[in-house]
């Protein structure tokens, strides 16, 4: 680069872009600068020629690729490439985009303070003014002042002219007047007046904001204010704009901020209105309903009460019309005793191995999946029959539309077929017997049957109207008449729903998974679930993120009886909660938020119901019951309830568990300080802890144990608190001795001249002193002799010579019981 006279200047390179910015500072002085703006430079790879032309260094010539790259890893990189080119151009857009809307903000600022100086310059020009004009009439009396000096100084002098014309023969020339005044203005003058005048122009900024004799000077608020208005003045007058009235909805207390956005005014407004009616209220309190209802009504607007509870009215509740409604597939239940063959029942069904997965052989979760019969589709859950998981099979009958009851023939009717029985009848569902391990030498189905009418199941064979299959999961038996039964009942049933309409669901499962958050398994009831809608479920909300079918599938729907795995809570709901799809996420908080103060509130509710004189009791009671604190983990909430629900079953009135902490999900530097505060182990169900976790349960002495299956767990903590027992104190009676003389002996004291009557008497053994069959004294022997021999034990119808520890008071005639205690350990049933 180089200027007109042909010298080179230092320039700026064609890579980056210059510009001039206007620096302002105080007192109206501005600078303007020079600022560059770099660009990054962006390498662009040459294009190649498309893959199979044979030419170039593209991805079809071997010849020019780098050795060991084939064509799919050139592929690849090619779209890695053009990803990152893509991501590289979005960024820079941003970035672009960004820089734009800074220069906007600094173009703003600069204009609002060239304002706020312009509005200065002028306040402190009128400030000068006015200092000169009061400058220019001070001086101008000062002149005044002058000229009736002057005047009277001349009235003086023609006094004493004649005197003078006496004197002198020739008088002096006297200027005149006009010639006084032509001279005055001409001569400058030395006076203070003049010198305030000549430093007018050097007005301070202290001057300035002091203004004229010390008085009140407008603000910059007020001054905008004017320039507004005559901005509107110059426009043609202010517009009146229309007062807007508004229906606010009320609930029983409100935040006065949330009230003034409610009805779309200042707060300012709001809380001037509030101290005007006596109430002394900032933005951040909150008024009751019949204050706030005041205020609106002040402000010209219209109320409507609402309940809090008012926020669950958005879920859809509306009947369906009878022409809305499509068939949808039934729901089936598999339920039964533990180890009767419920979930290899449904391996068989599903030609799939779940039993293989699952810890110990027995099913820990709900498992929910789906089979297709004669092009139907079948929904299917598995419930645990273990004793601890009564919860899960309570929720697998209130979801379903049929009961599969599997009852193993060489076992027949146990505790928990009983239990699935009694969750059946409670929900009102039909139910199917399935006779299962017919294939085994002891089967004896009709045995099932019979024990069935004790608990008033009558299957067709025994003239009753439940269906009863006899089925074998090992060899495949039966399996078809079991799914023919299931379709008929099905039918029987006519199994409706609404798929066009808001899902409804129900939460069969909910863990916390490490990688993707919280998930839960819903079986979609009514409606159908879409990925993207807002959901609120229990004491938790969210968005649908992604589904998952039974088969690990995405999917991007879910209609009526599809079970889904739903990711994109904000939180692990509890298993069994009600999933409803809402219109926005506002309305979906607000009801996940109303839950939570409820559940809050009844549980506060619940610990205050209680007297002074009942906590004293308890407090009383609980002084003599040791307990055993445990924290417990687990990978589902149902395995976590189930856990919860064994551990307060073990116990009695000398010691029991209390279950401090129960949560999903990982074990985390939380529950370790929970648990060292405690002096409580950690139980970790199918859940393991994070590094920091097992560091820090190192370095504090905290135990954690894990264990997949619930039976180990269980053991354990009893176990446990078993060694919180103490231990049971038994007496056997060994032996009595008739005390024949008493002799006192120096050094030892009297010692008892003994005959052992019964049984043994042992010097280790604990001894009681009988006088007319009156326990006079209970201890230990300090002495056994015989004859003069220290001995460990005499036996009946010897003669031996006692001493008692601390005590003399042995008379002849006297018996000594000789008994031995013995401790034994306890345990918990």
């Amino acid at each position: 680069m180089s200027d007109s006279d042909g010298k080179k200047t230092l320039g700026l390179r064609s890579g980056a872009r210059s510009g001039n910015v206007k620096q302002s500072f105080s007192h109206g002085r501005t600078k303007s600068v020079v600022v560059e703006t770099k660009r990054k430079r962006v390498v662009v790879p040459k294009p190649g020629p498309s893959k199979g032309t044979g030419s170039g260094a593209g991805v079809g010539d071997p010849s020019k690729r780098p050795a060991g790259i084939s064509d799919a890893e050139m592929e690849r990189r090619l779209k890695a490439l053009q990803a990152a080119k893509a991501r590289e151009a979005d960024e820079q857009a941003k970035r672009e985009a960004e820089e734009k809307a800074r220069q906007e903000e600094r173009e703003r600022r600069r204009a609002e303070q060239e304002a706020k100086e312009r509005e200065e310059r002028e306040r402190i020009e009128a400030l000068k003014a006015k200092e000169e004009e009061e400058a220019r009439a001070k001086q101008e009396a000062e002149a005044a002042k002058q000229r009736a000096a002057e005047a009277e100084s001349q009235k003086a002098a023609r006094a004493a002219e004649p005197a003078s014309r006496a004197a002198s023969p020739k008088p002096a020339a006297t200027p005149s007047r006009k010639e006084r005044e032509r001279d005055d203005q001409s001569r400058p003058s030395r006076g203070r007046g003049d010198d305030s005048g000549r430093r007018s122009g050097k007005l301070t900024l202290n001057q300035a904001l002091a203004g004229a004799e010390g008085g009140r000077q407008r603000s910059m608020a007020s001054m905008k204010r004017k320039q507004e208005r005559a901005r509107q003045k110059a426009m043609g007058g202010a517009q009146e704009r229309e007062k807007v009235v508004r229906n606010v909805q009320l609930p029983e207390a409100i935040v006065v901020s949330e009230l003034a956005n409610r009805m779309s005014e200042r707060v300012a407004d709001v809380v001037k209105a509030l101290m005007q009616n006596g109430i002394m209220a900032t933005q951040n309190q909150t008024i009751d309903a019949d204050t706030a209802e005041l205020i609106i009504e002040e402000f010209g607007h219209e109320v409507t009460r609402v309940s809090d509870a008012d926020v669950e009215d958005v879920i859809d509740s509306v009947q369906d019309a009878d022409e809305d409604l499509k068939p949808r597939p039934p729901v089936i239940t598999i339920m039964g005793h533990v180890d009767h063959g419920k979930t290899s029942l449904l391996d068989a069904i599903r030609n799939a191995k779940v039993v293989a997965g699952e810890a110990g052989g027995i099913t820990q979760h709900i498992g929910a999946y789906q089979v297709e019969q004669d092009g139907k589709k079948l929904t299917f859950l598995d419930t645990p029959g273990h004793a601890a998981f009564t919860s899960m099979r309570s929720r697998g009958a209130q979801v379903t539309d049929i009961v599969v009851l599997v009852v193993a023939a060489d076992d027949a009717v146990m505790p928990q077929t009983v239990e699935a029985i009694a969750h059946a009848k409670a929900a009102n569902v039909p139910m199917i017997v399935a006779i299962n391990k017919i294939d085994r030498p002891a089967a004896n189905p009709d045995k099932v049957r019979t024990d069935l009418l004790q608990h008033e199941v009558i299957v067709e064979k025994m003239s009753g109207d439940v269906q009863d299959v006899e089925v074998s999961a090992i060899n495949g038996t039966g399996l078809e008449e079991l799914l023919e039964a299931i379709s008929l009942q099905a039918e029987i049933l006519e199994l409706k729903a609404n798929p066009e309409r808001a899902a409804q669901g129900a939460v069969i499962e909910a863990k916390l998974d490490v990688g993707r958050g919280p998930v839960a398994t819903v079986l979609v009831q009514n409606g159908t679930l879409r990925q993207g809608d807002i959901f609120v479920v229990g004491e938790q909300w969210g968005k649908v993120r992604a589904m998952e079918n039974d088969q690990g599938k995405r999917v991007a729907e879910a209609g009526p009886s599809v079970p889904v795995e739903v990711l994109g809570l904000n939180g692990t709901p509890e298993a069994g909660d009600v999933l409803n799809v809402v219109e926005t996420e506002a309305q979906a908080r607000e009801i996940a938020e109303y839950r939570e103060k409820a559940a809050k509130d009844k549980r506060a509710a619940a610990g205050a119901a209680t007297t002074l004189d009942q906590l004293l009791a308890k407090a009383k009671a609980d002084e003599n019951v040791a307990e055993l604190p445990i924290l417990v983990k687990a990978d589902v909430q149902g395995s976590a309830e189930a856990i919860v629900q064994a551990m307060e079953k073990i116990g009695n009135d000398e010691v029991r568990v209390r279950v401090l902490h129960s949560g999903v999900g990982a074990i985390t530097e939380t529950d370790v300080g929970l648990a060292e505060a405690s002096g409580a182990p950690i139980m970790g169900f199918n859940v393991r802890a994070n590094a920091p976790a097992r560091n820090s349960a190192n370095q504090k002495g905290v135990e954690i144990r894990y264990y997949s299956v619930i039976y180990d767990l269980v053991d354990d903590v009893k176990a446990a608190a078993s060694g919180l027992l103490g231990a049971e104190i038994r007496e056997n009676f060994i032996g009595y001795a008739e005390i024949k003389e008493v002799f006192k002996v120096s050094g030892v004291g009297k010692v008892a001249g003994c005959l052992v009557t019964e049984g043994v008497a042992r010097r280790s053994a604990g001894v009681r002193l009988l006088r007319d069959n009156v326990v006079i004294h209970e201890g230990t022997l300090k002495t056994l002799k015989r004859f003069k021999d220290e001995v460990a034990e005499v036996i009946s119808g010897q003669e031996c010579g006692m001493a008692f520890e601390n005590y003399d008071d042995i008379r002849p005639a006297d018996i000594i019981e000789i008994f031995e205690r013995e401790e034994i350990t306890r345990t918990l049933e």
